[in-house]
């Protein structure tokens, strides 16, 4: 996951020294991402007529170095800018191996007349090359990202009276794919280009004086045409707003108001880099161009549709800066793992009543009824919020009395898959951005079914599209494996089966039971917390093994799904999720007691059959370390190694199990590093 941060300072004098330690905190604010290079492109001399580029491969500290050691002669670190652009990047080989040329900016030519930082794949982009190349461009890196820098040169040369804005729109009709990126140019100085389709993009502001307006209008090219995308549901936008004829000063621009016109503005791929600086932002939609000229910011498109919003509101975040820092803790994922007492309350604050047992649902109370009489339910996710949509399957289904489809997004994509009006289609993300997801959630949309969105980030993609949905409020997750998401994915889930049957009398009990399991769980999270040293402990023996099997069933089947996949992400090491009723159908062949076999088995309906599961296990031989009840001595017995959770009702069963397993792959990792 790339990594883009821009930085413009307009009337406000910046040192070069202070504009560089800017952009360097940004991207190290997006570090979590994961990456293998970083660089920098900024103004090599007060006019802006010449841009400066320094790439390294590996850490941003590296790249950071490389700068400061140019201070000795090579750059001015105490020259002033009023106005500047700045733009930087960490970059996720896709194209091209991690080295310096094929790091980001990527440049036009060897005089860096325009330069480009990009988080994305163009799918198009040889086709796009080969162009370039028959008029003469010559290629120096291997990445997709530099044919557009090209390709904007070109349109340059053969139209040098289109603006830097016109330029730009003129190339990314041109580019087929996913992408954020964020421009500058030795040839309009003071000028800043940004767009996305896919990938995300927030621009933050910064001014001394009140802005002009909250919301900047969009505007459309003279001859645009007006695609009608038609749909029986209102959107749940945000930023779907009636302008006021009101509004004072400007109403197609933003800028501060009175004779102070001194603004920054921030361009990054996620709003962590962005926070400590201001709390002020603009979520850009896919195919939004944001220009910045002499300090004005203006929101462009190139088509029109029907149900699109006429402005983009400018959304203060709730977001603070301790919660972006990793405080006492080692790293993010550490400190997102404890917090997950704290993050499960607030998925749940104002939402659970627990005297009576009622629960309340804002943002989708009024698709409920709509909701009850569909034709089904289809989860729909990737990765981790997949696996959420698996442990709340088995609830959904016996509380809505509904069928319950799952789907990976691009598997669902792949297919093609048949959906109805009376379809009801949930999407899952942490971020609300993730691609796949959203192209399915389109793909749903245009056939007619209700969309219900569960994220976690305010004003993404997802949240916008949907029609209705649930903020699970888990906070900020920095950390690439997401933790305390999950959970709160899971308990946003088994909330809405809950809405769901409050009006059966006969599923009364068994809705009190899980309501008064809600209850109790902050409390029990930080019961199994306290197995931290005890699984530093098993860590130190199986991260010297090549492969893991994780095997149970039920309600815990996602837990060992989950838990392989933070062991691959976070260890490098082979893990598998299995399934313990298949386990006489190939993966027993796996087990010998050279094999590590991890077994998530609690006292459940399939109790039972999870017992017969480990005794095969033994059999061949097998040492299970076992995830059971606290005081399972019955099982504890078959077990080498065992790890005791508290118990609480079944379908919550699966945050207490899976909590091990999180602190298992943290601490593997420490172990390989």
């Amino acid at each position: 996951m790339c990594g883009i941060f821009g930085f413009v300072n307009y009337l406000t004098p910046r040192t070069r020294r202070e504009i560089l330690e800017c952009l360097i905190k940004g991207l190290q604010r997006m570090e979590y991402r994961g990456y293998d290079s970083a660089g920098v492109a900024f103004d090599a001399d007060i006019n802006g007529k010449e841009i400066a580029i320094i790439k390294k491969t590996g850490k941003v500290k590296v790249l950071e170095d490389e700068i400061m050691n140019m201070g000795n002669g090579q750059l001015d670190f105490d020259v002033e800018f009023k106005t500047h652009i700045g733009i930087a990047h960490t970059r996720w080989a896709t194209h091209g191996v991690p080295n310096a040329v094929n790091s980001h900016p990527q440049r036009s030519g060897p005089k860096n007349e325009f330069v480009v930082v990009h988080n994305g794949i163009i799918t198009n982009y040889k086709d796009v090359k080969q162009f370039l190349i028959q008029k003469g461009f010559e290629f120096e890196s291997d990445t997709d990202t530099e044919v557009i820098a090209k390709l904007i040169k070109h349109i340059h040369e053969n139209h040098p009276d289109l603006s830097f804005r016109e330029i730009s729109e003129q190339a990314i009709q041109q580019l087929e794919g996913a992408f954020a990126l964020c421009m500058k140019s030795v040839h309009f100085p003071g000028e800043c280009i940004a767009t996305r389709r896919g990938s995300p993009l927030v621009v933050g502001i910064k001014s001394k004086t009140r802005l002009a307006t909250d919301h900047i209008p969009v505007l459309y090219s003279k001859d645009c045409a007006v695609k009608d995308r038609k749909d029986h549901r209102p959107c749940n936008r945000g930023s779907n707003i009636v302008l006021s004829r009101d509004r004072t000063e400007s109403t197609t621009e933003f800028c501060p108001l009175g004779e102070n016109r001194e603004v920054e503005y921030f361009f990054a791929s996620d709003a962590s880099a962005i926070i400590e600086h201001t709390n002020r932002v603009i979520f850009l939609e896919d195919d939004d161009v944001a220009a910045v000229t002499d300090g004005r910011l203006t929101i462009h498109r190139m088509v029109r549709n029907l149900d699109d919003s006429s402005a983009r509101e400018i959304i203060t975040l709730k977001m603070e800066i301790q919660q972006i820092m990793k405080g006492n803790y080692s790293s993010f994922m550490q400190k997102e793992i404890f917090e997950q007492p704290e993050s499960v309350i607030n998925t749940m604050r104002g939402r659970v009543h627990f005297d009576p047992d009622m629960i309340i649902l804002g943002g989708i109370k009024d698709y409920i009824p709509e909701i009850k009489r569909c034709r089904r339910l289809l989860l729909i996710g990737c990765g981790t919020s997949y696996h959420s949509a698996i442990a709340t399957r088995q609830v959904l289904e016996e509380l809505t009395e509904l069928p319950v489809m799952i789907d990976l997004a691009s598997d669902f994509l792949d297919r093609s898959t048949p959906i109805f009006r009376d379809d009801v289609c949930f999407f899952i993300s942490q971020s609300g951005e993730t691609a796949d997801t959203l192209l399915a959630l389109r793909y749903c949309k245009q056939r007619g079914s209700l969309i219900v969105g569960i994220t976690n980030t305010v004003g993404s993609s997802i949240c916008r599209e949907s029609h209705c949905g649930v903020h699970i409020n888990a906070g900020p997750e920095i950390g690439v494996a997401s933790t305390k998401a999950y959970t709160s994915q899971m308990i946003s889930l088994v909330m809405f089966a809950l809405v769901m049957c409050e009006d059966r009398i006969s599923i009364q009990p068994r809705r009190s039971e899980i309501i008064q399991g809600l209850r109790q769980l902050p409390d029990l999270i930080k019961e199994v917390l306290k197995l931290d040293d005890k699984v530093h402990a098993l860590a130190q023996e199986l991260y010297q093994h090549k492969s893991l099997l994780v095997m149970g069933r039920g309600f815990n089947f996602a837990t060992c799904l989950e838990g392989a996949l933070k062991i691959k992400e976070l260890t490098y090491m082979h893990s598998e999720g299995i399934l313990a009723g298949e386990l006489k159908h190939g993966p027993l062949a796996l087990v010998d007691k050279a094999m590590p076999v991890i077994m998530v088995c609690t006292r459940d309906n399939v109790y039972t059959k999870c017992m017969n599961a480990i005794q095969q296990v033994t059999a061949r031989e097998g040492r299970p370390v076992i995830v059971c009840e606290r005081g399972d001595t019955e099982i504890q017995k078959l077990s080498s190694k065992y790890l005791e959770v508290p118990h609480t009702v079944d379908c919550l069963q699966g945050i207490l199990t899976v909590i091990p397993m999180q602190l298992l792959s943290y601490q593997d990792r420490k172990s390989v590093v």
